[in-house]
């Protein structure tokens, strides 16, 4: 099994027995080329990848663009993909942060909100999350949404294990 990324980047290998039931992964694609993106997938044996963005199909996007990214996956790691566009923030979330018209902790309280009000736990259980992994664009987890909602899905499913890739 594996662990959460060091300092450097890598995934350290546990003994089965000391991971929890659930592993949950969370990756970012800024500041990785496709080749750390994808091997760092691979590495991890992710089944699928749900992609958490609300905006997917930027040109920004580079290799994770929608149709792009699906077909990448498939062929290089076979992996799966999901667009779950009821875990991303809303525009007016997203943007109120980018813009600075609200803190990290603004966000974080209204993004937990939103994801109280969708009910989303009921969308998906902790089967559906194990060796699965959420994409957004941050090149770290501290300062995004995908944190947050691998937080969020820890406290419904104690079971859940979180490494950040």
């Amino acid at each position: 099994m594996f662990n959460a990324a060091g300092g450097n980047g890598r995934l350290t290998m546990k003994k089965e027995g000391d991971c929890k039931k659930v592993l949950l992964f969370t990756i970012g694609f800024a500041q990785k080329s496709a080749e750390e993106f994808f091997s760092r997938l691979k590495t991890a044996q992710i089944k699928t990848l749900i992609d958490i963005r609300l905006n997917n199909n930027s040109q920004l996007a580079g290799f994770t663009k929608k149709e792009d990214l699906r077909y990448f996956l498939k062929e290089l790691c076979d992996i799966s993909y999901k667009h779950m566009l009821e875990f991303a923030p809303t525009e007016e979330i997203l943007d109120g942060y980018k813009k600075k018209t609200i803190t990290w902790e603004q966000y974080e309280t209204k993004y937990n909100e939103l994801i109280e009000k969708r009910e989303i736990a009921d969308r998906i259980g902790p089967s559906d999350l194990h060796m699965a992994c959420f994409l957004c664009s941050e090149p770290t987890a501290d300062k995004c949404h995908r944190r947050l909602l691998a937080e969020y899905f820890n406290k419904r499913f104690p079971d859940i294990q979180i490494c950040h890739l």
